[in-house]
């Protein structure tokens, strides 16, 4: 499929700034878009929006289908007559720099089950009835998600492999048993995700009304810990208690000489594919109501998988497995028509990942921070290299942002010597012809004079950060998806730089 020529900025809404400790849906937002609109953007790229699980990643979800709370505006539902936010709890003093999980999780937690109940309270015929009609239309994934969230609060540690036998096993009658007993929290699982959808659907039209098309992230994998894996256990590689039998990850490479453990199950693409891939259809159905156009994420596992066995310590002890090939896409294909997907083709990637995304016309990827270095798609990476149907970046969400890449010493990146840095640095420097220039904004003019379609810039790059705005670090379980931009930092003079660059390589 044929993008536009085009540039856009990579944000998720967790780094917005704003009063309550997390970015979110409101005013900030909205904020954003307008800046976006400013210096002559069209694309703004979020990471997933599910409810985060396991180290608040937005990777690790409790569900592909639903929407994370955290991210509904305390503000925007200020505005509703039903809601009366004098009864809030005094939030804390939150860092504005960075989101305090462990703060912000039980307070707005707390903040939000008081408007679930003050709505249903107190909400007039035509909010009730929105409500119904949503609980109604999405009741094939909701009920299973707002049971599966009431019964996680009962005991907030305890992974669904580890309910009472016969809920693991979703007997029936204890499903209605359950149902009937959590009606109320059920009930506020419900509300959140009514609004969430309804704040998300509200600053997407905001965004389409400014020229700014969304792009999403679709994971691979889901959480083990997920309504997902528990409503649909036959899809997936569990044994006899429900745990992974094997896990996902991917070996040794440029963020880790171990490889990256990532703990997923892995699918059973025999079991998905007798069933015509109806989950995964669904699972696009899902995004593609949500958003634009979609990243697809490790894109090569589709391809083939790496296999670890769910015992291993490390990813470095795993095998390559064939996965469903084209014939995943052909089903999508035939039951969604052509989709707006861009592959996320990073990795050990073979002649045959290549050739599924070459079928269905699926953009790659090119990453400008692994062009001048050892990774042997180096040359790939370059810009004179590029074909016109690629996606940009200057790094993603799990590279260190430019300048901090560029200031590094190496010390704790376990695939890159002082050596490699040296040599690394004056290669760049070279190919950029980046003397004088501040080495972000030299990797920007780079792409957006490329003649690659679309370009995407971690906001961190555009605003010349370092190290310390990382949203993730790969292989690390712990500190990452905090940060938060201040709001002083989108400046007239950053838009206007970065809006007269596209207007020279004729960005849209």
């Amino acid at each position: 499929m044929a993008f536009l020529r085009s540039s856009g900025i990579v944000l998720h809404p967790t780094s917005l700034p704003g009063p309550y400790g997390i970015g979110d849906l409101g005013p900030q937002a909205r904020r954003f878009a307008d800046y976006l609109a400013e210096a002559g953007q069209s694309l703004w790229q979020v990471l997933p929006l599910g409810p985060t699980g396991y180290g608040d990643s937005p990777y690790q979800c409790f569900s592909a289908l639903g929407g994370n709370p955290l991210l509904i505006s305390l503000e925007e539902l200020a505005k509703e007559p039903w809601f009366t936010a004098t009864d809030l709890p005094t939030p804390p003093d939150f860092p504005a720099d960075c989101v305090s999980f462990e703060g912000v999780i039980p307070w707005k937690t707390a903040a939000l089950e008081i408007a679930a109940k003050q709505f249903h309270a107190n909400a007039g015929v035509v909010e009730k009835q929105a409500y119904e009609n949503f609980c109604n239309s999405n009741a094939e994934w909701l009920d299973d998600f707002a049971l599966f969230m009431a019964l996680k609060q009962q005991e907030p540690a305890r992974i669904w492999s580890r309910f009472p036998p016969e809920l693991r096993a979703r007997e029936p009658e204890a499903l209605r048993r359950w149902t009937a007993e959590l009606a109320e929290p059920i009930a506020i699982h419900k509300f959140l995700q009514h609004q969430f959808f309804v704040q998300w659907g509200a600053l997407r039209a905001y965004c389409r009304e400014r020229g700014i098309r969304i792009m999403g992230d679709l994971p691979i994998y889901v959480a083990h810990d997920s309504v997902d894996v528990w409503t649909n256990p036959g899809y997936f590689q569990l044994d006899d208690a429900g745990d992974p039998a094997a896990v996902a990850g991917v070996p040794p490479d440029y963020f880790s000489a171990t490889g990256q453990l990532w703990g997923n199950p892995l699918y059973r693409w025999d079991a998905l594919s007798r069933d015509g891939y109806g989950w995964w259809i669904e699972r696009f159905r899902g995004v593609m109501k949500l958003v634009d156009m979609v990243r697809l994420d490790h894109f090569r596992g589709f391809e083939a998988y790496w296999e670890i066995p769910s015992s291993a310590p490390t990813a470095a002890t795993g095998k390559w497995v064939k996965g469903p090939g084209p014939a995943l896409f052909r089903a999508l294909w035939t039951e969604l028509g052509p989709l707006p997907l861009v592959a996320e083709n990073l990795g050990v990637i073979t002649p045959e990942v290549e050739a599924i995304r070459a079928e269905f016309g699926f953009p790659g990827m090119s990453i400008l921070q692994f062009a001048f270095g050892n990774d042997p798609q180096g040359p790939s990476f370059r810009p004179h290299n590029y074909p016109r149907g690629i996606v940009a970046y200057t790094g993603t969400h799990d590279c260190d942002t430019t300048v901090g890449w560029w200031t590094s010493t190496g010390r704790g990146e376990s695939t890159r010597s002082g050596e490699d840095i040296r040599r690394e640095r004056e290669h760049t420097m070279q190919y950029l012809h980046a003397s004088g220039e501040p080495i972000h904004w030299a990797f920007i003019r780079t792409l957006l004079a490329s003649v690659a379609d679309t370009v995407l810039i971690p906001l961190q790059d555009v605003l010349g950060l370092g190290s310390e705005a990382r949203m993730n670090q790969p292989a690390t379980l712990s500190g990452n998806w905090r940060w938060r931009y201040r709001e002083e930092m989108l400046t007239e003079e950053t838009a206007r730089q970065l809006r007269t660059l596209c207007q020279i390589y004729e960005r849209k």
